[in-house]
């Protein structure tokens, strides 16, 4: 399945954590809070236990949205809707 995995967290020590340990997922960043790619069930839920012992409840949101591709293809992007510096051509290869 393809996961979507967008957050606000308000730490830069965790917000880091975060982001190496979706980069180590296999995910690909797509803007500077948010990663795009494929994981299965459980790759999803191990990604989720490890994200929650790292955020605070209180303070920060992560939402982890998977997809299908066929779902992923009808997305709609706008305007800037990726960073052309982080965007791979792997993210590509998604929509297309």
């Amino acid at each position: 399945m393809i996961c979507w995995v967008l957050y606000d967290i308000k730490k830069d020590k965790s917000r880091n954590k975060v982001s190496k340990i979706c980069k180590g997922s296999g995910l690909y960043r797509v803007q500077k809070s948010v990663f795009l790619g494929s994981l299965d069930e459980n790759e999803k839920d191990t990604l989720e236990l490890s994200i929650n012992e790292l955020i605070d409840e209180d303070t920060d949101s992560v939402y982890i949205f998977p997809m299908s591709k066929n779902e992923l293809r009808q997305t709609v992007l706008l305007g800037q809707a990726f960073d052309k510096k982080l965007v791979t051509d792997e993210v590509k290869a998604l929509f297309f």
